[in-house]
């Protein structure tokens, strides 16, 4: 392994996107570095879940080169279930199963384990997440949005992977429940060692949690650094959402 692939776990190299005759990711470059959280802005309809998805193979590139953890995306035919866990937005639960099952379902299609020993799996990663073990028989309709939030987290880390995806994880949350779940992506990443791609527009999100942040605008990343740098960005798309009335008003907000 070269020092790039120590060093990245996701490199993107000139992707391109696209639906029909609208191209949507534009030869775009992004570097993912190994142990971050690193949040990804755009605007509505932008691309930023089409990046996501695409990088973890759900949408068909047209162009470019995508590298998850040194291996190429598309290039290798096992083993990326365990490579990224993944949160949807809204959690995307099993309706008909509960909690527990929930939890259990990449263990069950990707491994062959006892009963007993997966009950025991997903009563520690629901453990993991802030969760109780009387939680696991609960139905997804039975649950808050937060702790919706939450089992699906334990879900997507069921498998102990190296690089977790969060797609908007914090809509829909009320501030407290969307700060208690920022905090607890922070202790996770600290903890497992996580690398973190997390889509938001969460600006508390953006300034408390992530290491690094990069803007998607005109389907290219026109901006990457902490956030301090891209509150210096020239570039037109990045000033009007960072130093916007309402961006300022929240900025204000958390000083």
């Amino acid at each position: 392994m070269d020092e790039s692939q120590q060093e990245f776990a996701i490199r993107v190299r000139d992707l391109v996107v696209g639906f029909g005759r609208q191209t949507v990711l534009d030869h775009l470059t992004l570097d993912v570095r190994r142990g971050e959280i690193l949040g990804l802005v755009g605007a509505s309809g932008g691309g930023k879940s089409v990046l996501m998805r695409t990088i973890i193979g759900l949408i068909p590139r047209q162009g470019g080169s995508i590298d998850v953890m040194g291996q190429p995306v598309g290039g290798r035919k096992e083993g990326a279930a365990t490579t990224w866990g993944i949160l949807f937005q809204q959690g995307a639960l099993f309706s008909s199963l509960t909690v527990r099952q929930n939890v259990q379902f990449p263990l069950r299609e990707n491994l062959v384990l006892s009963q007993e020993l997966m009950d025991e799996i997903a009563i520690a990663k629901l453990e993991m997440v802030g969760l109780r073990a009387q939680d696991a028989d609960k139905y997804p309709s039975e649950l808050s949005g937060g702790m919706t939030k939450r089992v699906a987290l334990a879900r997507a880390l069921a498998l102990d992977p190296p690089i977790l995806f969060l797609d908007e994880p914090t809509s829909g949350l009320d501030p407290i429940a969307a700060g208690d779940f920022d905090a607890l992506i922070a202790t996770l990443q600290k903890t497992l060692g996580l690398t973190v791609f997390m889509v938001t527009h969460d600006l508390a999100s953006l300034t408390t949690v992530c290491d690094r942040v990069a803007a998607l605008a005109d389907g290219k990343i026109v901006a990457i650094g902490p956030m301090r740098e891209l509150l210096q960005s020239e570039h037109p798309w990045v000033r009007a959402y960072f130093h916007g009335k309402r961006s300022q008003m929240l900025q204000h907000e958390m000083r």
